[in-house]
């Protein structure tokens, strides 16, 4: 078989998901306000909502610029989540090797919708380089709340806890809230402060990434999970390079080539060894004959790191194999559900259950 080395890769990845089990927005609202949780779910139901009904100058993952003005309300500042974020960054099981092992392979980046404050605790933790990242900004301590607004956001909030979150129907409701009555407020200076990387902020960031640092667009390899990374994992296919989604639901693996179902990073730093000395072809042609004719075969001919591939044996040794396959319009109903399943049973399902 012949070997074809490629240099000037990038390998750009959501956090949330492919690095950790966190949605630190949801577990920042559970902390924070009263019913936090069942409230951030069904504002992100209604996220997912707008983005597949194309509401005008709406993008993927800005629940976490609607959910802002009512973390002003109860009181939430800049050091509580700071403090709540270093407290809580809870990894994929060897996504700390994982990280260390890719930035020294290939250009590589972090594009997250998480706020920044949960970032830098990320790279606090796994000393990964903060530059190298790309978040949503909040800054809490800068808008002044008054009280008005404050009692007029927790009225909102309980009215929004009336809804069910599976009559879409309801979602007018939430229209007016959002689109008509918190625009003529006060607090509403805090939502235009936040700008949301989430699917197409996502995307922006992916190009302005490959601009800056002079990477061609068909040498990248984009991980994501979920609806905000839809427009980057179409962009890397778009463009040739490899999209691939890391437990990925349903929005994810409709956007994908490759779908990896895994509790542990290993198998991104095997994917990531190959795409730092070899082309993207060779990337897919592993990814199938691991799937067809198992992991043995596939490590004996083609090449991974001796190193890590002694370290996936020793891992599962006595464990079911992580899944690695192409996806295909046969197989990819099967990859979702195969997913899903590990989504909640690593995640849980409050977290692995949201958009």
């Amino acid at each position: 078989m012949e070997l074809r080395k490629i240099s000037r890769k990038s390998f750009i990845t959501d956090c949330e998901g492919p690095l950790t089990l966190n949605d630190n927005a949801f577990e920042v609202a559970e902390k924070f306000i009263p019913e936090g949780g069942k409230f951030f779910k069904i504002l992100s139901k209604y996220d997912d909502c707008l983005v597949e009904a194309n509401h005008p100058g709406y993008h993927a993952g800005d629940t976490l610029k609607l959910i802002a003005p009512f973390f002003k309300a109860y009181d939430v500042n800049n050091q509580d989540l700071i403090n709540y974020s270093r407290k809580n960054v809870n990894l994929v099981y060897g996504a700390d090797n994982t990280l260390n092992y890719v930035k020294d392979k290939v250009h590589s980046f972090i594009v997250s919708t998480s706020y920044g404050q949960y970032i830098q605790a990320l790279c606090d933790n796994t000393h990964f380089p903060y530059d190298n990242t790309v978040h949503t900004h909040l800054d809490l301590d800068n808008i002044p709340i008054n009280e008005k607004d404050k009692q007029e956001l927790k009225i909102f909030h309980d009215d929004i806890l009336k809804l069910n979150p599976q009559d879409i129907d309801q979602f007018h409701k939430l229209d007016q809230i959002f689109f008509d009555k918190l625009p003529k407020m006060d607090i509403y200076d805090l939502v235009k402060t936040v700008d949301t990387v989430g699917g197409e902020g996502k995307r922006q960031a992916v190009k302005r990434i490959l601009k800056r640092e002079d990477l061609p667009a068909n040498n990248l390899m984009y991980m994501g999970d979920s609806i905000t990374d839809v427009e980057p994992l179409e962009f890397a296919k778009k463009n040739g390079g490899l999209a691939i989604a890391f437990n990925g639901n349903s929005y994810a693996i409709e956007a994908a080539d490759i779908a990896i179902i895994s509790d542990n990073t290993i198998v991104t730093s095997l994917l990531v060894d190959l795409h730092a000395r070899y082309d993207n072809d060779y990337v897919r042609e592993f990814v199938q004959r691991y799937s067809e004719k198992g992991h043995a075969e596939a490590f004996f001919i083609m090449l991974n790191d001796e190193e890590l591939v002694v370290k996936f044996d020793k891992e599962y040794q006595r464990k079911t194999l992580p899944l690695i396959e192409i996806i295909t319009d046969e197989n990819r109903e099967y990859l979702i559900q195969e997913s899903m399943k590990m989504r909640q049973s690593i995640r849980g399902t409050d977290i692995g259950g949201l958009g």
